[in-house]
């Protein structure tokens, strides 16, 4: 999510307001016992609770807070907020937000001290993810593991940056987000070019240092020329199927064999205008998604990108809300919500593996669609 690039002066108001904005820890090493105590009403099965808590749960688009105030970061972790984490069967949230324009680089180091002193001084919850390894490690010491990204590459202002923000504990970039920019074309513009020659040294820069390339927000040719440029596998964070729904931020299936073709994963996203464009919208609506992926390319490059925190978008203040919507082009088609029902609450990860078992698939794939999946993406591509 995250809208257009705005001005400068716009945009910095905007990065204090939306920098909250924007798998599998049911508590390892509790027994079964004491995983179902946490379902009081008795909402799930035993199968869906013994596989999320056995399950590495990865949402690789999953903002911690959706609060555009900067008390989101500068207060400590309430009780409840930590309870609402440690239940939620998710062990990595990729904490992500658009930055653009000229601000972007400062704005984006804002944004990664912001939540990096969050993470920090909130540490019997939550870890600060630098290898792959610290996710394994995150889900055996009962703790939430963050991974820190951004959606766009405006805050490299040369290719050297990149190893800069890598250094800082930057570890996945989109290249572009819905506008043009010096590396190539968002997803929402009118004509798009592709990859530039400076975007080809960006790509470069970002798998000589280990960061993970992102196109879930670029236009259909800046994706596929990013696939073909990468040598190392990329991914789609956040993204749905154009086939299953004509949306301009869905892939289309030459873009998703393309990725699979060189090992990519994508993650497919709860946000409603991006799963159906008609009611009812629904999880297991999701879950279709999936299975188109599977049946295109196989269970090995499909996971979780929610684009939500665990509250979702329709939770926000009003005024929040309003100006969240405000900022994205007519084309974006949002309706009355913004969430999709029954994947618009902290233990929306329950209701998917539910929807999973229902589909018949087997206990190896619907753990490798939480989490395996882009656990082996991100093992292979943050290696430098």
């Amino acid at each position: 999510m995250m809208s257009d690039s705005p001005p400068r002066s716009t945009r910095r108001r905007a990065l204090k307001l939306l920098t909250g904005a924007c798998t599998a820890l049911a508590l390892p090493g509790l027994g079964f016992a004491q995983v179902a105590a946490r379902d009081p009403k008795n909402q799930y099965a035993p199968k869906v609770l013994d596989l999320v808590q056995r399950s590495l749960v990865i949402d690789m688009l999953a903002p911690l807070k959706l609060d555009f105030r900067p008390e989101a970061y500068a207060q400590p972790l309430t009780d409840s907020e930590a309870a609402m984490f440690r239940s939620c069967g998710i062990t990595g949230f990729h904490n992500s937000v658009g930055v653009g324009g000229s601000g972007a680089y400062d704005d984006a180091l804002q944004f990664i001290a912001a939540w990096s002193g969050f993470v920090g001084r909130n540490t019997e919850v939550f870890s600060l993810v630098g290898k792959a390894a610290d996710l394994d490690h995150a889900k055996a010491k009962q703790k939430i593991a963050v991974i820190m990204g951004l959606q766009n590459a405006d805050e490299f202002r040369e290719a050297k940056d990149v190893k800069a923000f890598f250094e800082i504990g930057l570890r996945c970039a989109q290249l572009t987000y819905n506008t043009q920019n010096l590396v190539g074309s968002g997803s929402t513009e009118r004509v798009d070019g592709g990859v530039s020659d400076y975007g080809v040294e960006i790509i470069k820069a970002m798998n000589e240092v280990g960061m993970l390339v992102d196109v879930s927000h670029s236009g259909a040719q800046t994706t596929l020329d990013a696939v073909e440029i990468s040598p190392k596998p990329i991914a789609f964070t956040h993204s749905n199927c154009r086939a299953l729904n004509d949306h301009p931020r869905n892939k289309t299936d030459e873009a998703i064999r393309k990725l699979a073709a060189k090992g990519g994963v994508m993650g497919i996203t709860g946000v409603r205008n991006f799963v159906k464009n008609k009611e009812p919208t629904t999880v297991e609506d999701i879950v279709d998604h999936i299975d188109h992926v599977v049946k295109l390319v196989g269970i090995d490059h499909v996971g979780i990108g929610s684009d939500s925190d665990l509250m979702g978008y329709d939770h926000m203040p009003a005024d929040q809300y309003q100006q969240l919507k405000a900022g994205y082009k007519n084309t974006y088609a949002f309706r009355d919500k913004i969430d999709t029902d029954g994947f618009n609450h902290p233990r929306k990860v329950y209701d998917l593996t539910a929807a999973l078992i229902r589909r018949g698939y087997s206990d190896a794939n619907i753990q490798a669609v939480l989490g395996g999946n882009f656990r082996r993406l991100l093992g292979s591509t943050w290696a430098a």
